[in-house]
């Protein structure tokens, strides 16, 4: 995992693809949260949100 995040920053340095960042932020922290909430009692406050 360690080395895909290396070669990510490394491509993203190279191309100067800076643009991509915040993009790839937001994806990891709605999966991160969708997979939190599937087996926890704070999916009914989460799902309101959306």
């Amino acid at each position: 995992m360690l080395e895909f995040l290396k070669d990510m920053w490394d491509f993203m340095r190279e191309r100067k693809k800076f643009w991509l960042a915040p993009i790839v932020i937001v994806m990891v922290l709605l999966g991160g949260l969708i997979v939190f909430a599937q087996g926890s009692a704070v999916a009914p406050f989460i799902y309101t949100l959306f």
